[in-house]
């Protein structure tokens, strides 16, 4: 066999250099400067949502009845622009997220992911905050990451259905991160929820995505934990019962939210559902103006994603009232089905505080009120999500209770299984055959009232 000469070996043409430069530019373009922006754009959307909270809240303080006039008004106005200008933005963004993923579309077609989506689901979302809905920023910060990342798509080497997965699963999974600055429950995430029907590489790419966006998190708002230090501490083995219970019923109301949920996005009487999609705006200003009144009878505990209600609760600085954990759910569960943009990940989290308070009261020697709190936050959020790891994950890193690793475990496993029980569906994923092209629609549920977006096929970035 005869050898090829030395110079062949190291000769490249212009072309080819030209070729394998725009290569490398895509690559470095991708996993660099797409990171950078869905961390920049994660800080924005937090920094954001507190000023227009504390706006709402110098308002509420003002005028305490002023949410009675502005709430249904802003409700349906946020439901209009999402229709009408940015369809496909309602809801946490989860759910669109693993559309784009499942569909088979190679070409770049989809207005699920796009530069202009992640710009209105950035505004749409710190509406739904300025007035007080009880939505979070988590979810919507998925599809944002998502977004930003699928527009490396169809650039350089990444041109293939494989490729495109593992932007939107990276950009996703940063998204998570920089929400909640914990990088281990991105990857999880990932793992768990996005990729349930695909297998997860996590390969160097991924992670670098998940570490760049989290750098940028840390530098602007420094080392924190989103709810601070918890110091609650439950013995695994002596605290059997206190899992169990709290598992329990975590799970039991995370399910009941995800059933009741899907119910009204899918399940209602065949005349109401046409009724409430036909006028879908004053549907809309109906949800904001009952999530008002919940909100002026509980002094505006249940506005906005819950954070300052659920971090007095674990630093045990005062209880919450015997109703909030029933006051938040509902809330909330209007704020998810009127159409606005918005996610659940920290009204659940709020929700499942009131909740462990409930416990923590009617059994005072079960366990520390810390640690019951910490245990029923992780279980709903389980029984929401029907993703145990991520949701045990993220409370340990958001609270720095790493003591607490195998009861979180243990609670949210439970929860898990009796979510299971109650809603044999995943939320995310039932919620998401709205968004896939009609061949795979046709398969799923037949009933939709909430807003819809066109086929992907049909529709352009």
């Amino acid at each position: 066999m005869q050898l090829p000469h030395p110079k062949e070996l190291f000769s490249v043409t212009y072309p080819q250099l030209i070729s394998r430069g725009l290569d490398v530019w895509h690559r470095g373009a991708a996993w660099i400067l797409g990171p950078l922006l869905v961390g920049f754009m994660a800080v924005c959307l937090a920094m954001g949502g507190e000023q227009v909270t504390e706006l709402h809240s110098i308002i509420l303080q003002a005028a305490p009845y002023s949410p009675l006039l502005f709430m249904p008004a802003g409700f349906a106005l946020l439901a209009y622009l999402t229709k009408r200008f940015f369809p496909g933005s309602q809801g946490s963004g989860i759910p669109q997220t693993i559309a784009a993923i499942d569909t088979l579309e190679v070409e770049k077609k989809s207005n699920l992911l796009s530069f202009r989506m992640a710009v209105g689901k950035f505004l749409l979302t710190l509406g739904g905050l300025s007035i007080g809905a009880s939505i979070g920023r988590e979810g919507p910060t998925v599809q944002i990451g998502a977004s930003i990342m699928h527009m490396f798509y169809g650039r350089g080497p990444f041109q293939t259905a494989e490729a495109r997965r593992t932007l939107i699963l990276a950009g996703g999974a940063a998204g998570i991160a920089a929400a909640f600055n914990t990088p281990l429950a991105g990857i999880m995430f990932a793992i768990e929820e996005l990729s349930k029907k695909h297998v997860f590489n996590a390969n160097s790419s991924t992670l670098i995505t998940v570490i760049v966006s989290g750098l940028i998190s840390l530098s602007l708002l420094g080392n924190y934990t989103y709810f601070g230090s918890s110091s609650a501490y439950l013995d695994w083995q002596s605290g059997l019962l206190a899992i169990l219970i709290c598992g329990i019923a975590g799970g039991g109301a995370g399910g009941l939210f995800s059933q009741a949920l899907i119910a009204v996005s899918y399940k209602l009487p065949r005349r109401m559902a046409a009724l409430v999609k036909k006028h879908n705006l004053l549907f809309a200003a109906a949800c904001g103006l009952i999530v008002a009144i919940i909100g002026v009878y509980t002094h505006g505990l249940i506005f906005g994603t819950g954070y300052q209600s659920t971090r007095l609760t674990l630093e045990e600085s005062g209880s919450l009232p015997w109703y909030f954990g029933i006051a938040k759910f509902l809330a909330t569960l209007l704020s998810s089905m009127c159409g606005i943009s918005g996610g659940i990940f920290a009204p659940s989290l709020a929700v499942g505080a009131g909740i462990g308070d409930n416990i923590s009261n009617l059994f005072p020697n079960l366990a520390t009120h810390g640690a019951i709190v910490l245990l029923v936050m992780a279980a709903y959020l389980s029984g929401v999500t029907r993703a145990p790891v991520t949701s045990f994950i993220i409370m340990m890193e958001m609270t720095d209770s790493h003591q607490m690793l195998v009861p979180l475990m243990s609670a949210s496993v439970i929860a898990s299984a009796v979510s299971k029980m109650i809603c044999p569906t995943p939320l995310y994923h039932t919620l998401s055959k709205r968004f896939l092209p009609l061949p795979a629609r046709f398969s799923g549920p037949k009933q939709d009232i909430l807003p819809t977006v066109e086929p992907v096929a049909k529709q352009t970035e």
